[in-house]
């Protein structure tokens, strides 16, 4: 049963960038600039035009980390425009730009390069322009938070290259349309040639392998499915295969496994864990979203990233997070960090994926939330609680986890934790497992493939869960203030209500009243009476998994840390 007030939603359609009263956006602020906005917002030469497929040929030298090859990029006209901004991060250097065997022209202001046209499309139109670069990209310092190209050495001694670039985006090593709000919806050819006896290993599947003769080889890697650009990889190194199969709800779907040549036996014994992960999220979140283009896991210089259906591994064949359990609660040694986390966010962040960086909240709250979910799915519904609630130490509410939209910002680390532990408070007031894990499926077949806004994973959840949780959603993700369920002693009464919070926010929560069992209170940031025999306030308690904290007397507010069970 959900113990929501009922309330009706209203669905509406917003921009990414729109600032609705009562949307989920953070009061923006003067300190970005004009490159922050070429970079972050969708202006008028990239409004006209809808990428469907990117056919990428780079050569990479790793001797002096230069790369060189050419984007054609295949576009639709949504409406007529004579201008295409195409993203190129510095020091690289777009060379020509051609279009129907004729060279084009084109303006540069930084990162952003715009080509003009020598015909004005029609709307409809399917068309092609081919950018041709050179350059050294720039050299990751450290990954993959401060990201770029990865120059690093194998224990023998031998070259190991990848690429890393969430929020920098993948204009720092090759052309692109670089937002995340435009997919090429008809996939994306990756052909990356190397010099031998390196393997290139990148999403999708590969097509061909070509020896050339001056002793490169080309790695043409297909993917099938709509794909992020920030997920695109290029990872090169000693590697060799092993591979295997899963039968999952859509079929059968392979697995790949690319360890380096020395660490083969080690990877066999921990990528053990592909399959119960996959049984998992496949019950919770719906079916593995990328059957055509399979799954791989491929061993990376740096710790981790979820390049869609070429997941990089960095977490040296150990359990938890660089063998430490980021919960404090010992349950995060059960499982591998990265295979967990970075596989999560197939789903999460790769079959959604957020069309503002600023909405990252999106990617990764579900990303950490997974992680609970996981403890739960080995362990049990108690130690899944144990695991989230555990990872509360590691917030620390420094700013909204939200930023301004529109300049490519990237909000508070807290989306980890602090947005693991919102979903698992929602989950709570949803009140049903059963309808909790349908929203969960349904989110991701709802926005299958999908780029979506905060504002639509708030609207579909509220709409399953019958009731308005915006409200729920913008305290915790636009403000630092966790709820205070504050209570005051008034004769023969107590008096309750929220404090530090958005004047609309209003949660029903579970309390102990310091007796067996607990009871469900509706509180607003109002003070409302509960009329109660007197005792002794210190005894009350809230219910440990809302991530909230109580305040029952003089002192600062305490964690909640009672432990209810739902009432029937």
């Amino acid at each position: 049963m959900n113990r929501l007030l009922p309330v009706l939603v209203s669905l509406v359609a917003v921009s990414p960038g729109a600032m609705l009263p009562g949307a989920l956006h953070a009061q923006a602020t003067p300190s970005y600039t004009h490159a922050d906005t070429l970079r972050g917002s969708i202006g008028a030469s990239r409004a006209w035009w809808d990428v469907t497929f990117y056919d990428l040929r780079v050569r990479v030298n790793p001797a002096d980390s230069s790369v060189s090859g050419h984007n054609a990029i295949v576009y639709r006209v949504l409406e007529p425009g004579d201008e295409m901004q195409i993203d190129l991060q510095t020091p690289l250097q777009v060379d020509s730009v051609m279009q129907a065997g004729r060279l084009l022209d084109w303006t540069r202001d930084g990162d952003a390069w715009f080509v003009l046209l020598m015909n004005a499309p029609r709307a409809g139109d399917l068309d092609t322009l081919t950018v041709y670069y050179s350059g050294k990209p720039r050299v990751a310092t450290n990954p993959p938070w401060a990201g770029g190209l990865i120059l690093a050495q194998d224990s023998l001694g031998r070259p190991w290259m990848a690429t890393a670039n969430q929020g920098l985006g993948a204009s720092v090593w090759w052309p692109t349309k670089d937002t995340q709000a435009d997919e090429p919806q008809d996939g994306q050819r990756i052909a990356i040639t190397v010099p031998d006896p390196m393997v290139n290993v990148s999403n999708g599947r590969l097509r061909s392998v070509i020896n050339n003769a001056d002793g490169t080889t080309t790695w043409e890697w297909y993917v099938q499915e709509p794909i992020n650009n920030y997920n695109v990889t290029l990872t090169a190194g000693p590697y060799v295969h092993f591979g295997d199969f899963y039968d999952g709800e859509d079929g059968v779907l392979t697995l790949d496994y690319w360890p380096l040549d020395y660490h083969v036996d080690a990877a066999r014994e921990q990528f053990y864990q592909v399959r119960p992960m996959l049984d998992c999220f496949e019950h919770w979140f719906g079916p593995y979203p990328w059957y055509r283009d399979g799954f791989k896991l491929i061993e990376t210089p740096h710790l981790g990233m979820e390049h869609q259906s070429g997941i990089a591994y960095g977490n040296r064949y150990e359990n938890g997070y660089l063998g430490r359990d980021l919960s404090g609660t010992g349950l995060g040694l059960d499982w591998d960090f990265i295979i967990i986390h970075e596989s999560a966010h197939e789903w999460w962040g790769n079959n959604l994926t957020s069309a503002d960086l600023a909405d990252m909240w999106v990617h990764e709250s579900f990303a950490n939330y997974a992680e609970s979910i996981y403890t739960e799915c080995m362990h049990g519904t108690a130690a899944g609680a144990d695991y989230v609630v555990g990872v509360r130490r590691g917030i620390r509410n420094d700013r909204p986890i939200i930023p301004a939209f529109g300049v490519n910002a990237q909000g508070s680390g807290d989306m980890y934790s602090k947005g693991g532990n919102l979903l698992h408070t929602v989950r709570q007031l949803v009140s049903d497992d059963e309808t909790w894990r349908m929203i969960l499926r349904g989110l991701n077949e709802t926005f299958r493939h999908s780029v979506v806004t905060g504002e639509q994973v708030v609207g579909y959840i509220s709409q399953q869960a019958g009731t308005d949780l915006g409200p729920v959603f913008r305290q915790y993700l636009t403000t630092t203030d966790i709820p205070v369920l504050e209570f005051a002693r008034d004769d023969d009464a107590l008096r309750y209500r929220w404090a530090g919070v958005l004047p609309e926010f209003a949660m029903p929560v579970e309390v102990s009243m310091g007796g067996d069992g607990c009871t469900w209170l509706n509180p607003t940031s109002d003070w409302q009476i509960l009329p109660v025999e007197a005792g002794d306030p210190a005894e009350i308690d809230v219910d440990r998994d809302y991530y909230v904290r109580i305040k029952t007397g003089e002192g600062e507010p305490r964690p909640a840390g009672a432990r209810c069970q739902a009432l029937p």
